[in-house]
C-alpha cells in the first residue's frame, strides 16, 4: 500500500521537540519529505537522524520564527527547490510568562505575539502561493483551550492563541473555494516541556506523550480530509 503522504512536501515548525518532533517523524514514516524548522541545529540533526534511520527523508532549516524576513525568504527557497508545498504544520509556540497582566513585561508580551501569531501569519503569507500550487494542500495550526478558557496569569498566552485562531479561521474562509484547507488543533495536556513549565507540580507520567496525538494530526493533514475552518480537539478536551 502506498503511504498516505508519499510524494508530498511537508513543513513543520517547532520540529526539534514535543508535538512538532513527533509529528515530523510520523509524516516522514508515511512517505512525506519533511522540512524541519526550529532554532537549534543540533536538535534538528537528531530528528533528521531518527527520520533517516526509519527510512524517511528531511531537509533541515535552522530558523528563528521571529526573523520575519527569513520567513519571507523561506517561501522563495521552497519554490526554487520543489515548486509547491503540500502540508504546513504550524506547531511552534511559546508560553510567555505566567504573571498578572499588570506585571507582564511588555517585551515578553510582544514576543508571545510575535511567535504565536505574527510568525504564523507571515508563514501563511509566504507559503500560500506554494500551497495553492499543490493538489489538496492542508494547513494545520496548534492552538489551546486557553484561547477560550481565560484564567488568571495566562494573559499573554491566551491572547496569542485567541489571535492565532482568528488568523487561521479567516485564512480558511479565504480558502473556501480553493484546494487549500486550514484548521486548528487543540491537543490538550500532553507530556511536553511547555506543559511541564506551566504545571511544574504535575506528574508527567499522568499525561499522554506527544506521539498520542499524531494519528489525528495525520488525519487532519491528509489530502482526503474535508474539514476547513474548524477547531478540532484531541479526545474532546
Amino acid at each position: 500500500m502506498t503511504p498516505r503522504f508519499s510524494g508530498r512536501i511537508a513543513l513543520v515548525t517547532g520540529a526539534s521537540r514535543g508535538i512538532g518532533r513527533a509529528a515530523a517523524k510520523a509524516l516522514a514514516a508515511e512517505g512525506a519529505h519533511v522540512i524541519l524548522v526550529a532554532r537549534t541545529i543540533g536538535a534538528l540533526e537528531e530528528v533528521d537522524d531518527e527520520i533517516q534511520a526509519a527510512g524517511g527523508s528531511a531537509t533541515l532549516v535552522p530558523l528563528d520564527l521571529k526573523d520575519f524576513p527569513a520567513l519571507d525568504r523561506l517561501g522563495a527557497t521552497i519554490f526554487e527547490r520543489w515548486g509547491k508545498l503540500d502540508v504546513l504544520l504550524g506547531n511552534a509556540g511559546i508560553l510567555g510568562t505566567l504573571t498578572p497582566l499588570v506585571h507582564l513585561n511588555p517585551k515578553t508580551f510582544a514576543e508571545c505575539l510575535d511567535v504565536n501569531v505574527t510568525a504564523n501569519w507571515r508563514l501563511i503569507r509566504s507559503l500560500d502561493p506554494l500551497l495553492r500550487r499543490s493538489e489538496n494542500a492542508r494547513a494545520l495550526f496548534i492552538t489551546s483551550g486557553a484561547a477560550h478558557n481565560f484564567r488568571a496569569y495566562w494573559g499573554a498566552y491566551s491572547t496569542s492563541k485567541a489571535a492565532l485562531e482568528a488568523v487561521v479561521l479567516t485564512y480558511a474562509a479565504e480558502c473556501a473555494d480553493t484546494s487549500v484547507a486550514a484548521n486548528l488543533l487543540n491537543p490538550g495536556p500532553l507530556r511536553t516541556r511547555m506543559r511541564q513549565t506551566a504545571m511544574p507540580g504535575e506528574d508527567p507520567a499522568s499525561l499522554d506523550p506527544p506521539e498520542a496525538v499524531c494519528p489525528l494530526i495525520l488525519e487532519l493533514l491528509s489530502s482526503k480530509c474535508t474539514k476547513n475552518g474548524e477547531v478540532v480537539s484531541f479526545k474532546g478536551v
